[in-house]
């Protein structure tokens, strides 16, 4: 596969950008056939793109670039569970996670159902107070060890999802004690379950908190019998697990088709189950599998996830955008940034294609937001009239989860004024006061904040970033920057302790020394 810089729609591209740079976005929504063409609904989320700035050449130049990048093979072979992660050479199947039985490929056949019943049947129990602790009491904590896709997925969907009606969720991600120590204050071993989740039951943070959580427990309960009621287990080291005290029966599978960052979908994603029911997960699982088929079904002109990654590539490598405000004006979605950082910037944060060759553009810009008018007053001053390029996602919801109606329609004109403030922007005589504007941005309105809604949201970004990796010609699915960190970390830790840091650069030997 060339690099799409080699290809004709490039060029094409290249020109059209620089005739459209002279063209404010209020002059293009003029077109209401251009703004028809750039509004679309998928699994019940509107998408608005018309304050792009996008016209229908460069649309039909960036629809052009996709075809020759061949993203509709890639897409089919995606969804067929070919081995499209080349360098670990694996398949990418976190969308078998959420297909109809008959749909799935036959290496994740049998295996999913098997595990989403599991993990059903499970979540009902302790939510019913069918499954207890040692001493017979219900629990009403849980306790969410992972770190990385082990974590901010489940915390993102629990955020947003979470009634009351089943056990409090406290996530702990960071090695840091004092993450570990504010989680379990004034928890109660008796009534507390722990949840850990590791792939490998290795990973250095989710290793040391959970062996920390499991002392907090054997010192309250000097039971090691009791730990098996109260400490599950998302793994595939089911060895590891049992070693560590769990049984075979409380450790729930992972399996190397399914990506950390991809995996909320699968067992990981079990403190959703526990917080908000198990039919709301099977709702998530419904809305991600209705923007799959509108990924699968739907032409690249009118494809929500495609249209996403279009607008990110006409941002990024041809208006000189660097980085995507993330602006949730919804607060049960104020840690959408956070899981978009990970899903974004571990996929596509890439400088080599396929091949190993150097990538000859760039590749994913940063991700950074804030949710509703909390940005407003904090980083909103930089968007309207600051030096940096950026585009922006608004994601709103039509009706509120709450009976503040007034506070809802605050919510929403909020949103629309910033994103009309970014594109119009105004002028004034004093230079202090004007707003330059035409800033890109595009709106989802959901119709309301609702598992389903929310599984379609996080489908449509998965997908989007599939798509930008298809047309930049990387690999999408590994992450082996992250690896040189977690090496370089082992030694440095011996000699904090005290070992010789002698063969180490002058700067970290002094830092060791004074740390020590």
């Amino acid at each position: 596969m060339p690099s799409p810089e080699q290809q004709p729609a490039w060029n094409t591209l290249s020109r059209i950008a620089t005739d459209l740079a002279r063209t404010p976005v209020a002059e293009l929504l003029a077109d209401e056939a251009r703004n028809r063409a750039l509004r679309v609904h998928a699994a019940g989320l509107d998408l608005d793109f018309s304050k792009q700035r996008l016209n229908p050449e460069a649309l039909d130049a960036l629809v052009a670039l996709a075809r020759a990048q061949d993203l509709e093979g890639w897409r089919a072979r995606l969804f067929a569970g070919e081995a499209i992660n080349s360098t670990e050479g694996r398949p990418v199947l976190h969308t078998a996670l959420r297909a109809r039985e008959d749909e799935r490929p036959e290496l994740a056949a049998g295996a999913v159902a098997d595990t989403l019943t599991r993990l059903g049947r499970f979540a009902d129990d302790v939510r019913s107070g069918r499954a207890r602790g040692w001493t017979g009491r219900a629990f009403t904590d849980v306790v969410h060890i992972g770190i990385g896709g082990s974590h901010l997925g489940p915390e993102l969907a629990v955020e947003a999802l979470a009634d009351g009606s089943g056990p409090r969720c406290h996530f702990v991600a960071n090695v840091d004690g004092e993450a570990l120590t504010r989680a379990l204050d004034g928890l109660n071993p008796e009534t507390t379950l722990v949840v850990v989740v590791s792939k490998s039951f290795s990973t250095l943070e989710t290793r040391v908190n959970a062996l920390s959580a499991r002392s907090w427990f054997l010192e309250r309960s000097a039971s090691l019998a009791a730990l098996s009621r109260h400490f599950v287990a998302v793994s595939a080291n089911v060895e590891a697990a049992g070693e560590f005290g769990i049984d075979a029966g409380s450790v729930y599978p992972m399996w190397d088709w399914v990506g950390g960052r991809f995996s909320l979908w699968s067992a990981v994603g079990l403190p959703i189950a526990l917080a908000a029911g198990s039919a709301a997960f099977g709702e998530l699982l419904a809305g991600a599998r209705e923007l799959d088929r509108h990924f699968l079904d739907a032409p690249l002109e009118a494809n929500a996830p495609v249209l996403m990654a279009l607008a990110g590539i006409w941002n990024f490598n041809f208006l000189g955008a660097g980085n995507l405000a993330v602006l949730p004006y919804a607060q049960r979605l104020r840690l959408l940034p956070d899981y978009l950082q990970q899903l974004e910037m571990e996929s596509n944060g890439k400088r080599v294609q396929r091949d190993g060759q150097s990538v000859g553009v760039h590749t994913m810009g940063i991700v950074w937001g804030g949710e509703g008018t909390n940005g407003q007053h904090a980083f909103h001053q930089l968007l309207h009239q600051g030096t940096r390029s950026f585009s922006a996602d608004f994601i709103v919801a039509a009706r509120a989860g709450h009976g503040l109606e007034e506070h809802h329609r605050w919510l929403l004109a909020n949103a629309l004024a910033q994103s009309q403030a970014m594109m119009a922007g105004q002028t004034s005589d004093d230079p202090h006061r004007a707003v330059p504007g035409d800033k890109p941005s595009t709106t989802i309105v959901l119709a309301s904040l609702t598992p389903h809604s929310l599984g379609a949201l996080l489908a449509l970004y998965e997908h989007k970033v599939f798509c930008q990796g298809v047309i930049w010609n990387i690999n999408s699915f590994d992450q082996w920057g992250v690896e040189l960190g977690k090496r370089l970390a082992l030694p440095i830790h011996d000699q904090l302790g005290g070992a010789s840091p002698l063969e180490q650069d002058a700067s970290t030997r002094h830092l060791i020394e004074s740390l020590r």
